[in-house]
């Protein structure tokens, strides 16, 4: 059984040198390019693939040294993290967050972490900070907005002798 393969051509006309004979030029379907006229690609970026394009562009500017290293915040549905990082160095050197037993114990939340919790977790950073003799951070938000959890955060830690 053999299998006959078709082809579909297009003839066109092509005036040559002379007015009165036209040539016909053969030019398969398939070599044809068919460009719509109008394409619309829907963006589908997530809430989270956002907040880290968001992140990327603050890291551009903002970066931790010995001197001042960077304060910063990440904040989940059901806790909140903070850390104290010298770029420089690739190192942590304070953190804190509603995972550590004290903070556990001292805090009761239970459908995630609340101003309240934020303001005791930016009180806890502040006070490992100074312990370790840093007073100067640079603020990273995480590409979270500035307001609520993160606001207040920031608001105790500064409340309770760090710089930003």
């Amino acid at each position: 059984m053999a299998s006959s393969s078709s082809l579909s051509f297009l003839f066109t006309t092509s005036p040559s040198s002379s007015s009165h004979s036209l040539s016909l030029k053969r030019t398969p379907l398939f070599a044809l390019k068919r460009t719509p006229l109008l394409r619309i690609d829907a963006k589908a970026a997530t809430r989270r693939e956002n907040r880290v394009a968001r992140h990327e562009r603050i890291r551009k500017k903002v970066e931790g040294s010995p001197e001042r290293p960077r304060l910063c915040v990440f904040r989940s549905n059901k806790h909140m993290y903070v850390q104290v990082i010298d770029d420089s160095k690739m190192h942590t050197l304070a953190a804190a967050s509603t995972m550590q037993k004290p903070l556990r114990d001292e805090i009761d939340f239970s459908s995630g972490p609340t101003i309240e919790v934020a303001k005791k977790i930016g009180e806890a950073i502040a006070k490992a900070c100074l312990e370790k003799g840093i007073t100067k951070v640079a603020f990273d938000r995480g590409g979270f907005p500035y307001h609520g959890r993160v606001e207040a955060l920031a608001d105790a830690a500064r409340e309770h002798g760090l710089e930003f």
